[in-house]
């Protein structure tokens, strides 16, 4: 850590609070979604193939190739979009992204994706229905604690 420099505090400043403009994490979009929050519209990016096996429930599968040409007739352009796609290992999300910033609407991608979406416990929508994994100590506390973050 020692071996590069830390940047000035206003640095910083601008770049810490642009990562929170530009991104969320699966417990905000939970926290929203569970609220009703309004105008809030979650895209699933990745294939068909994904979208069977699990999706957020609510989600709209719209796959990166597809958003330059069917986005405006899916999605309000008054719509917060949250994008997602695999996981942290995956850039599939930051993709999604910027189509929908190149189409002019309002985005954020969900960092950590349907992975971290699934491992933390929240509804999972497939064919059978509604479902929910254990939490995973190692991505979130377990029910009844917060991470207090």
């Amino acid at each position: 850590m020692s071996a590069v420099a830390a940047v000035h505090p206003a640095v910083a400043l601008t770049h810490f609070a642009a990562r929170l403009a530009f991104e969320t994490d699966v417990s905000d979009v939970a926290a929203d979604l569970s609220a009703g929050a309004p105008g809030i519209v979650v895209v699933d990016s990745r294939s068909l193939e994904s979208w069977d096996q699990g999706h957020i429930e609510g989600a709209v599968h719209l796959p990166t190739a597809e958003i330059a040409t069917r986005a405006l007739a899916l999605i309000p352009k008054t719509s917060l979009v949250v994008t997602y796609c695999w996981g942290p290992g995956c850039n599939g999300a930051t993709r999604a992204a910027l189509e929908f910033a190149k189409l002019g609407y309002m985005v954020k991608e969900m960092i950590g994706g349907f992975e971290y979406w699934a491992r933390e416990g929240f509804p999972v929508e497939t064919a059978s229905g509604i479902t929910r994994r254990e939490v995973d100590a190692l991505t979130a506390p377990v029910r009844g604690i917060t991470c207090g973050c």
